[in-house]
């Protein structure tokens, strides 16, 4: 994150950042099962827009429908101060935005329930790192990813929504701002818009050395 936009935000170790604050951030990363320092790369998790609006909302599917319960499960292999997650964020201009006019479907307005993150999701994930973005790719999250990586070496792994559009974004940057780290994505925590857009994101971040598993 660019130097002058970093401060301390109180005694608990909260980070804001473009006007995002993120909690549960230590000089020594994520707490690890074990409570000691691990020599190993340190696994964290990325959960990608899981929102009402993406799920059973405005642009839901019954793909998305069925990840949900395997995303928590997920969410709880991770130790809990290791997981970051992504909300896609728009105003009520959105449909004049670039993006709007070449997806006419508003969605995860700022504040109505569409945006929000599914209740069972984030109730899964209390100490996340939460980032809004505006667009399909967080440069926050992976500026935010390359400090940490510069105390540890990461190991990243992403899943959520949908695959075709910003989990496939995300992963390639993710990628570009650390091409010597393993980033992988789980495809059975994952959907697409449709099931042959979300193969073929699969096959593009393949391409890409993005490690797909599931």
């Amino acid at each position: 994150m660019p130097d002058g936009q970093k401060h301390k935000t109180g005694g608990t170790g909260a980070v804001k950042c473009n006007n995002v604050t993120f909690d549960m951030l230590t000089e020594n990363g994520c707490t690890k099962e074990n409570g000691k320092a691990d020599s190993e790369m340190k696994k964290v998790l990325v959960v990608v827009d899981m929102q009402n609006d993406f799920i059973d909302g405005s642009l839901g599917t019954v793909q998305a429908q069925g990840i949900v319960s395997k995303v928590i499960s997920k969410i709880k292999s991770y130790p809990a101060d290791c997981i970051y997650a992504t909300r896609d964020t728009h105003g009520e201009d959105y449909l004049e935005s670039s993006e709007g006019k070449n997806l006419p479907v508003v969605h995860c307005v700022k504040g109505s329930k569409g945006w929000e993150i599914r209740p069972e999701v984030a109730e899964a994930m209390p100490q996340a790192v939460i980032l809004d973005k505006p667009t399909f790719g967080s440069t926050d999250l992976a500026k935010l990813l390359y400090r940490e990586n510069e105390k540890e070496e990461l190991e990243i792994e992403l899943v959520g929504l949908c695959t075709d559009i910003c989990v496939v974004s995300n992963a390639l940057l993710l990628k570009s701002f650390l091409p010597e780290n393993r980033i992988g994505v789980d495809a059975s925590c994952c959907a697409g818009v449709t099931p042959e857009s979300h193969e073929a994101a699969l096959a593009t971040m393949k391409m890409c050395q993005i490690m797909v598993e599931g």
